[in-house]
């Protein structure tokens, strides 16, 4: 009689539904299925140890892989060290958890650049809200750039499907980096 060996199960955990609906859309677009994997979001970072603690004290314990902004590094390391899922000394994405600059739409906004987020945004039938919004006198001193990001989460429900409809869009080989990284960690087997 011969055993096989289960593969363990892969959770991924995000701080919010936008980063893991960009995750979804970077998987479609590279004609990845993802079924296998536990997408997890956090709502907020705060509960990241929370999740981890109870997936690491589960008896089929999963791998766990994750997404965060660069800005809740020190804390994502200070939780992996804790709960036992990396050395002290180690970095994060010796784990699977991958840091974004700012945040994840930071990223996204930096890798397509501003005509082709302008682009999604008139997809949307957006573009003639953002132009207003330019026009507000707190960000007319500001960067186009930075419009874009501010503008991200300024309405319910736009900020959950941004990244993910510039990543629909963007071409495969200008994808930020930290969710290539993520979905290539999340495919490799343990």
């Amino acid at each position: 009689m011969s055993t096989m060996r289960a593969v363990p199960r892969t959770v991924v955990l995000f701080e919010g539904r936008s980063d893991s609906l960009a995750f979804i859309a970077l998987a479609r677009r590279r004609r990845i299925g993802i079924e296998s994997l536990d997408l997890v979001d956090l709502d907020g970072i705060t509960n990241l140890r929370k999740h981890v603690t109870a997936l690491r004290s589960a008896p089929d314990s999963p791998r766990i892989l994750g997404l965060y902004d660069d800005a809740e590094g020190d804390y994502v390391t200070k939780v992996l060290i804790e709960v036992g899922v990396i050395a002290d000394g180690a970095a994060p994405s010796d784990a699977g958890f991958f840091g974004c600059g700012r945040d994840l739409e930071d990223e996204v906004i930096a890798a397509a650049g501003p005509e082709l987020v302008l682009d999604t945004l008139a997809a949307r039938g957006e573009l003639a809200r953002f132009q207003v919004f330019q026009e507000q006198p707190a960000q007319r001193a500001r960067s186009i750039d930075e419009q874009l990001h501010r503008f991200a989460g300024t309405a319910a429900g736009r900020k959950a499907r941004f990244s993910a409809d510039i990543i629909d869009v963007l071409p495969l080989a200008r994808m930020p980096r930290p969710l290539l990284d993520l979905l290539d960690a999340a495919l490799r087997t343990a």
